[in-house]
């Protein structure tokens, strides 16, 4: 049986994530503040309370599952930061719970679960970024989540990198702009249309995938 870990499981992308797993017939360690949220879900799925920036509780977490192998991990959870969206408006305060979720919290659990994901058979670690974290496709705004998405990245290419000798395989992925708590009504992508498509794509990842930038439909996103 193959085995995810999946943070941020409680709504939108993560939910569906975990969803979409379970229906796999996958082993699902779905993390979330709000684990009661998961109740309901059919499928091997073992539902743990976790706010991501707690690395006290990440280490135990991580503890906890010592000896098991986690064959994807998927760093998931993520903030909007919008209120130090443009000039005249940016809050230091903002900057760094943007940060702090969005740039350091995926690194923490990266370093907490590596030995897991590294004793699987796939040994994939994905972290969902965003094409506004591309510094080659920047626009105006959003500052504050540009920068922890570009910060993101820049941190995934170097995980590639330190753990390549034991053959991880370290992805991040643009979900699209998704119809989410985050992404709004706006947003030209259902999240059925953009899980199912990631999920999709993680399967297909490849050792020779280590190191990329990749849309949700497998196209490749400049840096």
């Amino acid at each position: 049986m193959s085995t995810v870990l999946i943070t941020g499981a409680a709504r939108g992308l993560g939910l569906d994530f975990v969803k979409q797993y379970a229906a796999r017939g996958w082993k699902v360690h779905a993390c979330a503040r709000d684990p009661d949220a998961l109740s309901g879900i059919e499928g091997d799925i073992e539902a743990h309370r976790l706010e991501v920036t707690d690395y006290e509780a990440v280490s135990a977490l991580a503890g906890t599952l010592q000896g098991e192998a986690i064959d994807v991990l998927i760093n998931n959870a993520g903030v909007a930061g919008r209120e130090a969206t443009v000039l005249g408006s940016i809050d230091p305060d903002v900057w760094r719970q943007t940060f702090e979720v969005n740039t350091l919290a995926p690194l923490m659990i990266a370093q907490a679960f590596i030995e897991h994901v590294a004793r699987s058979k796939q040994r994939k670690l994905i972290a969902l970024s965003s094409r506004l974290g591309s510094i080659a496709l920047a626009d105006t705004g959003r500052y504050a989540y540009r920068a922890s998405k570009a910060a993101l990245n820049m941190k995934w290419k170097g995980l590639s990198i330190d753990t390549a000798g034991k053959g991880m395989i370290c992805v991040v992925l643009h979900p699209g702009w998704v119809q989410t708590d985050m992404g709004g009504t706006a947003a030209t992508l259902t999240i059925e249309q953009s899980v199912p498509a990631m999920v999709k794509l993680i399967d297909g990842l490849k050792q020779s995938d280590n190191g990329r930038f990749i849309n949700y439909d497998g196209a490749e996103l400049p840096w």
